[in-house]
């Protein structure tokens, strides 16, 4: 499997990533024995970047990833997880986490973006997942911390990766905006964007991707599938887009483009996934997997041949954005030389 370096950094990432959310029990159990076989499976498929964070599962999947990787040898891999949400005991457990995870609630989340609970963090998710390092730290989700998480945890994070402890250092989130002020503003050597780049929304065109560029900085991709949209051969309605029922329109739009990767002998899906390493900055796209079955199929598409006239085509029919870098011109990505 291809690899690609943060820019300016020594860490290096496969092109296809493992999110370890769903062996946190996302949404629904994730069997033990699912977990470990999912990242045996990603491991014999070549897939040698991982990221977690304590947010999943309440430590979960920090457990359980760290368990599954412990007798490989720890230069062959990249760990990514992410700060900014402390675990602290819960004072009123109700039963189940109420942030979407099947979990019990003994801990609660607790957002600290200071120096000392950087430090905290780093030192609690070490003691999870029982690894020596992080490869890459992310702060996590700090939408409404910015002051904090850029004046305090940035730098804090700036020290460990000056000092070689970290390799890499960024922030995760939702919105692109706030992304390309880290890229501009900060020490952030990559940016996990979710959800921003896709098929249906290049919004990160806007600012992110473009400030990368102009920076010599990375990003992640994650996302791609819009909670769901993109993630099937034929998208119907009732499915997911951004967390919500899809509206209409966007279904409509959706069926378009499969009619278009039809043309092209490719998938929806395999197409969805591509798409993001057409733009020179981005070096990975990130998926979810829970168990091997998912493995192998987001595996399997990530192989698939998708032709480079796909996204001419999708720009000539107004599919995606006209400012789209085409990967036939000037944008073209290292994976289509």
């Amino acid at each position: 499997m291809g690899q690609r370096k943060i820019t300016n950094t020594s860490v290096e990432l496969t092109e296809l990533g493992f999110g370890a959310s769903v062996i946190g029990n996302l949404y629904r159990v994730t069997p033990p024995h699912d977990a470990q076989a999912a990242v045996e499976a990603a491991w014999e498929a070549g897939i040698r970047y991982f990221d977690t964070a304590p947010h999943y599962g309440l430590g979960l999947s920090e457990r359980r990833l760290g368990a599954a990787l412990r007798n490989r040898p720890r230069d062959a891999y990249v760990v990514s997880s992410k700060v900014g949400r402390l675990l602290v005991p819960n004072e009123r457990p109700r039963g189940v986490d109420s942030e979407g995870f099947v979990v019990r609630d003994d801990l609660r989340r607790q957002w600290d973006f200071s120096r000392d609970g950087v430090l905290r963090s780093i030192e609690a998710t070490l003691e999870r997942t029982g690894l020596d390092r992080l490869d890459v730290v992310y702060l996590h989700d700090p939408d409404d911390h910015w002051r904090q998480a850029a004046e305090e945890a940035m730098p804090a994070l700036a020290d460990l990766r000056d000092q070689g402890v970290i390799g890499a250092i960024g922030a995760g989130m939702n919105q692109s905006a706030m992304l390309a002020r880290f890229l501009r503003e900060t020490a952030a050597d990559v940016v996990m964007l979710a959800g921003r780049y896709t098929l249906l929304d290049q919004s990160a065109l806007d600012d992110v991707l473009p400030a990368a560029l102009e920076l010599g900085k990375s990003v992640v991709a994650v996302g791609v599938f819009n909670s769901g949209l993109l993630s099937r051969d034929r998208p119907a309605a009732g499915m997911k887009y951004d967390y919500q029922d899809a509206p209409a329109e966007l279904v409509t739009r959706a069926l378009a483009i499969t009619e278009v990767c039809a043309a092209h002998g490719t998938s929806l899906p395999a197409a969805a996934i591509a798409f993001p390493l057409t733009h020179p900055a981005v070096i990975n796209v990130t998926l979810g997997m829970r168990n091997p079955d998912q493995v192998a199929r987001n595996v399997e598409l990530h192989r698939r041949h998708v032709p480079d006239g796909l996204w001419d085509d999708l720009r000539a029919q107004g599919l995606v954005r006209s400012d789209v870098l085409a990967a036939s011109g000037p944008g073209r990505s290292p994976r289509c030389l």
